[in-house]
């Protein structure tokens, strides 16, 4: 399977008139929707695909696109929405997929993430799975490419439409008004090693539309291993993520000794680093929680 690329292009298309006479950049609209983050260009499926998700946010997205009907398979924390997913079988966990039991589901579809799953696995169902899908989202808009390429491949594009007409208002609401005061800030996702959010992932790049930049600022690992006590005096704030590792509240006083002067807090992982359907909850979580700093 072609590697995905480091990047997944924004996507600013103009919906198409159906009324053109010149067919190719409708083509050229319609191939582009059907691209995923390796460069595999996907054909439409029909309306018996079956879809095995290994991808938390994404099998939310695949509800709310109105295919609950078609996922096959999930994995263990894929829980929302949890009415509807709780019968549906588990595969195992993100990173540790157990491939027989996708086998014996028979998808004809499955689909991954760059930095949700291992290229080996990946690798591996693309040996026995028809059409294995790669997303690898970076920043918030590239939500809407991510909604359009599931969209199109599985027949939702006007389900689609109306999340990228959502994700637009909540993106416009998050970004008028007044700039906020710059931030810098810590974002932790791991405790015992303490580990942070590089810059180039997509938690950083969300933060960063609300002018909250995130350290440490070069650094090639995108989810490096900290000295938490280097960073005390050099960021305003340290935000304790509730996944993948749960903070709770007993950690504010660990950190907030090891990094003084500092304001410490606990935030919604969930809504920080969801993309998919998610992601419009999220920029209204953020809008309000960089204002006040609670959620």
């Amino acid at each position: 399977m072609t590697s995905a690329a480091s990047t997944v292009a924004t996507c600013n298309v103009e919906p198409v008139s159906t009324t053109r006479t010149d067919p190719l950049p409708l083509l050229a609209s319609t191939t582009a929707h059907l691209t995923d983050a390796a460069g595999t260009v996907h054909e439409p499926a029909g309306p018996d695909a079956r879809i095995v998700c290994l991808v938390p946010s994404l099998t939310e997205l695949i509800c709310d696109l109105g295919l609950a009907d078609q996922l096959v398979g999930r994995t263990g924390f894929c829980i929302h929405p949890w009415g509807t997913v709780r019968t549906i079988p588990k595969v195992g966990g993100t990173k540790d997929v157990k491939l027989d039991r996708v086998r014996e589901l028979g998808p004809t579809h499955a689909i991954v993430n760059v930095d949700e799953n291992r290229a080996e696995t990946a690798e591996a169902l693309a040996e026995f799975v028809p059409h294995v899908i790669v997303t690898h989202p970076l920043g918030p808009r590239d939500n809407l490419e991510l909604y359009r390429l599931l969209g199109a491949v599985f027949g939702r594009p006007a389900e689609a439409e109306r999340l990228c007409e959502a994700f637009e208002r909540a993106y416009g609401s998050a970004i008028s008004g007044d700039q906020r005061p710059r931030k810098d800030v810590l974002y932790l996702i791991w405790r015992e090693p303490w580990m942070a959010v590089g810059p180039d992932t997509y938690i950083a790049q969300t933060l960063a539309l609300f002018n909250w930049h995130t350290k440490p600022v070069a650094e090639s690992d995108r989810y490096p291993e900290i000295d938490l006590a280097a960073f005390a005096g050099s960021v305003d704030r340290v935000l304790l993520s509730s996944e993948p590792y749960h903070f709770h509240e007993n950690h504010l006083d660990e950190v907030s000794a090891t990094v003084p002067g500092a304001k410490v807090s606990l935030i919604d992982g969930e809504m920080t680093s969801w993309y998919g359907s998610r992601a419009v909850l999220g920029l209204n979580y953020l809008d309000q929680y960089t204002r006040t700093g609670t959620d």
